[in-house]
């Protein structure tokens, strides 16, 4: 039964976020008798909010307090306010993520001993190895419920769009092409069923087949009585004591009055803009660049992964929209050969847009109408479409700051996320648009169509893990250089994007931490 702890109990551990580090961190340590808060900033909504509707999930479910989107992506053109496609309700992002679960390849974990330094580049070789986060990768993909070895789930059934991207890429030579791993059950599993290929996983999973801490871990963790989780809580600042060590969250509540929650720990796992805002925001007179920025790192080298969308008209009815969102990955690029003109690699991920979302990124700008736009929805019913996803360079210049002038309906400062494409990131989306293109061309497709850049999903960076502390946030643990009961819980962590969708990794860092914190609890070193 969910718990209701003092806001004067200065022995809980408050975790700012609820999604998939913060959901699996309240879970992992409530199970080991540790006493939670989770703050979540948005709603809590139940299986039955959820609609297989794009548009109304969209509205219900998204972060949309006003954000700036500046630099070169497309984004700041086209999603000025937007820049992040995420959630603000219990469960966070891991109600809309598409269910890939990959891991980091070995080489992606040490990027700067790989490559040197590269021009333009904040370089940084993470501080654990793959082989270290292999355990891990292992216990993360059995709490999912990932398709694979590790679960001996089989993977998804092929639908008719991955069927076109798969045979165009045999033809080229490809042979990495699989559907999954996926966190979306393909048999029971964990009490969950089996994934009945709706077609809305970016909507939440109306059935649960899909993983997500909304229905999993969070009422796991409340109903151990050692957890509380208080939606409509928005954290405005971190509080601390003469000596530099956290002391509480102030919040505001669902009816904006400010709220304190003392707290031995604080686990700040708000996402890569929320996280680094709440810190940079969280400044005093003994962290006057905000908390655990001694390295000036906080809120910089901020990661979205080089993205584009191919979406391909073929001569025959596709209904792409039939299946699991996103259940074929072709993985033969994803690995780190400079030969192609860039470093790290991507993979190729069949992402089965739904008709409002489709006419959405077809074109979103102004001009997005007439004749020309019209034809292409037409065809609809014909296309098959790819998500690139690959390494996205750290650059220094790439950072969440505030804004100057401009505060939102809690008084803070809006965040200014801005982005700017590195040559090798260029270098790396032409690559892959043209590889994708030949796929679809060889299996006869009559147009290929290259979507401009939509809000960002997969959002990393800004609070880094690094092994000196001159060079980043956090340390191994996701523990600050700075103060010892500090902890970043989310993909701002993260030293390098990678070329794989980051919730897999997220998870295995969550459980992965949330036993350090437990040890540190034990030995009273918190």
């Amino acid at each position: 039964m969910a718990s209701k702890f003092s806001q004067d109990d200065g022995d809980v551990v408050v975790i700012i976020g609820s999604g998939a580090g913060g959901g699996t961190l309240a879970h992992a340590l409530a199970r080991q008798g540790i006493r939670v808060v989770v703050l979540e900033a948005g709603k809590r909504y139940e299986m039955s909010d959820i609609e297989n509707d794009e548009w109304a999930m969209f509205n219900k479910i998204s972060w949309l307090d006003k954000r700036i989107a500046t630099g070169g992506w497309d984004v700041a053109r086209n999603h000025p306010n937007l820049p992040a496609w995420i959630v603000k309700a219990v469960g966070g992002s891991s109600v809309h993520w598409a269910g890939v679960a990959l891991r980091f390849r070995d080489f992606e974990f040490r990027m700067r001993t790989e490559n040197g330094d590269i021009k333009g580049a904040n370089l940084l070789d993470w501080p654990v190895t793959y082989a270290e986060m292999e355990p891990w990768y292992v216990r993360a993909e059995r709490h999912m419920g990932v398709t694979g070895p590790s679960t001996g789930m089989p993977y998804h059934q092929w639908h008719n769009s991955f069927k076109v991207l798969a045979t165009g890429a045999q033809r080229l030579g490809y042979k990495e092409i699989q559907s999954g791993p996926m966190a979306i059950n393909t048999q029971p599993y964990d009490g969950r069923p089996g994934c009945m290929q709706i077609g809305f996983c970016m909507q939440g999973c109306r059935i649960g087949a899909k993983w997500s801490t909304l229905y999993t871990d969070i009422p796991r963790a409340e109903a151990t009585g050692r957890c509380e989780v208080r939606p409509q809580s928005m954290a405005l600042r971190i509080e601390h004591d003469a000596r530099g060590r956290v002391t509480g969250v102030v919040y505001a509540d669902a009816e904006g009055r400010q709220q304190r929650q003392k707290a031995r720990v604080v686990c700040v796992a708000g996402n890569s803009i929320e996280s680094p805002r709440l810190l940079l925001n969280s400044e005093s007179s003994m962290f006057k660049d905000g908390l655990a920025n001694s390295s000036g790192q906080v809120g910089r080298n901020y990661m979205c992964h080089t993205t584009a969308g191919i979406y391909a008209v073929m001569p025959k009815p596709v209904h792409m929209y039939r299946g699991t969102t996103c259940a074929g990955i072709i993985s033969d690029e994803s690995y780190n050969d400079t030969s192609r003109g860039f470093v790290g690699g991507y993979r190729l991920e069949i992402l089965s847009l739904g008709l409002p979302f489709m006419s959405a990124f077809l074109d979103p700008t102004p001009q997005g109408w007439g004749r020309g736009f019209a034809s292409r929805m037409e065809r609809y019913d014909h296309m098959s479409g790819v998500w690139l996803c690959g390494e996205d360079l750290p650059m220094e210049s790439n950072r969440i700051t505030l804004h100057g002038t401009e505060k939102d309906q809690y008084g803070l400062p809006v965040p200014v996320v801005h982005k700017d494409d590195h040559p090798y990131d260029v270098a790396m989306r032409d690559h892959g648009v043209a590889q994708t293109r030949k796929c679809y061309e060889a299996v006869g497709a009559t147009e290929v169509i290259r979507l401009p850049s939509y809000p960002a999903s997969h959002n990393m960076g800004t609070n880094r893990m690094s092994a000196k502390a001159a060079d980043g946030v956090v340390n191994k643990w996701g523990q600050s250089h700075d103060i010892p009961n500090l902890f970043v819980s989310d993909g701002s962590q993260f030293t390098t994007s990678g070329g794989q969708n980051p919730t897999l990794t997220i998870v295995a860092l969550a459980l992965r931490q949330a036993e350090h914190i437990g040890s540190l609890i034990n030995q009273r070193a918190l």
